[in-house]
Order: structure tokens, then sequence, then C-alpha cells
């Protein structure tokens, strides 16, 4: 059974602090893996306080790109060190993850449709590692580069891999309501549309709508939870919000 997890940017970072690791969250996500049992895992985390600092900086977005090749090292390489971080503390907790850089891997068309193999994907699973992919840069046709979400990564791989559940880990504990409360379930965009600003949001950078967008269109079952859910979603059970199309 393959298991699509990603942390989120603003749960294994201290968003206040540039390039600063929260070592409490990740530490405790960290340990929720290890002891999940779950064999066919792959995790994504976002950019946290590391890729966003540069992404800023630069003016790079999910649609404004650079040509700058230095602006573009900067955000992959931010992105690489906080990689650096997570999969040392996956391997110190006994995980057997492997990095996987998305800017060597990916590309984007002129139109934003984006190509991403898998081929080294599925052979880490199927040789037993957990694979480790993150927000970062992309070469995108006539515009430079310009970034890939990690929300946009979870939906292909999902997709691609034909996973059987997918789990968003962040700061908050589901999907909110106008009222502030979490929404059990979510089986079309119009049962949280209220909330998210209606059918017509736009969402270009990752926010709530987009990913509710997306997960909508999977073949799998989604939940968006906060970090106290974690092991129960690798446990099998339904934290936060289920999304179901």
């Amino acid at each position: 059974m393959v298991v699509v997890l990603k942390l989120g940017g603003s749960l294994i970072t201290e968003k206040d602090r540039r390039e600063t690791v929260d070592e409490g969250a990740l530490g405790a996500a960290v340990d929720a893996i290890a002891g999940s049992g779950v064999d066919d895992l792959v995790v994504v985390h976002g950019g946290g306080s590391f890729g966003h600092y540069h992404a800023e900086k630069y003016g790079v977005s999910t649609d404004a790109g650079t040509r700058d090749a230095a602006a573009a090292t900067a955000v992959h390489a931010a992105m690489k060190r906080l990689n650096d971080a997570v999969v040392s503390r996956l391997h110190d907790a006994g995980v057997p993850a492997l990095p996987v850089h998305p800017f060597s891997l990916c590309a984007r068309d002129g139109a934003g449709d984006l190509t991403l193999p898998l081929d080294g994907v599925e052979a880490m699973l199927a040789e037993g590692f957990v694979p480790v992919l993150h927000g970062d840069g992309v070469v995108h046709a006539g515009k430079g580069v310009t970034v890939l979400s990690g929300d946009e990564l979870v939906v292909r791989l999902a997709a691609g891999l034909d996973a059987d559940r997918v789990g968003l880990c962040s700061t908050v504990p589901g999907v909110y309501d106008a009222d502030g409360e979490v929404i059990p379930e979510i089986r079309a965009f119009a049962d949280a549309a209220d909330a998210l600003g209606g059918s017509d949001a736009t969402d270009v950078t990752g926010g709530m709508a987009g990913k509710v967008r997306s997960l909508l269109e999977l073949g799998a079952p989604a939940h968006v939870f906060g970090p106290e859910g974690l092991e129960a979603f690798l446990a099998g059970e339904s934290p936060g919000t289920r999304i179901r199309g």
C-alpha cells in the first residue's frame, strides 16, 4: 500500500527565523514515521523558512520565473539544506530515507504542464527505501526557473504511483468551515466553498483552496490534519478532514 505524506514547511521550520528547523516538530514527525510500520511511504516536505525566504528575495514564485542562475541556485540550495536535515533525522530514527531533488528531475512546458519521471522513486520503494522529495525550483519553458510547490508534487506522486492514501500534515487540524470548525469530510468543492473563498477563488501559492481542488481530483482518499493526527493517519485512521471526490 503506497502512502504519500507531506510535512508542511510551516510545521517543520520556524517561520520567523530564516533557515531554522523546528527541532521539536520535526522530531515528533520523524518519531511518528519511524514507529508507523508503513512499508511503501513517500515523504514530501515544504520550504518553510528555507526556500520561501530565497524565493521571495529573488521574486520567484509558481508563476514568476528567473533566468538568473545564481538566484535559482540559491532557492534550490536552501531546499537541499532543509532536505538534508529531514533525511538526516529520519536516518537517526532508523528510517531508510533517500533524498530526491525535483530540480534535477522535473521540467515544465510553456503550457505549465509538469513532467515528473517516477522510475527512480518506484525503484527506491521496491528496494525498501523511503524517497524524500521537497518543494523546489523547476525549469519552466519561457520563464526560466519558477517554483514547484510541495503540494503539486504530492498530487503528481499520488496519481503516478497509484497511491492508496494521501496525507497533508500542517500546523492546522484540518480544513476549517466558515465558523472556524474543522470540516470532517469534503466530497465536492462546494462543501467548503464559503470558507475557502468560493469556486472562483484564485490560488497560485499553494493555499487551502488549491489543495482541496487538487485532492478532490485524486482517486485515493486524502486527509488534511495537524501534527496531533500524524500517528493516527499513518495507522490507517482518518484524522482531520477527509477529502474524497
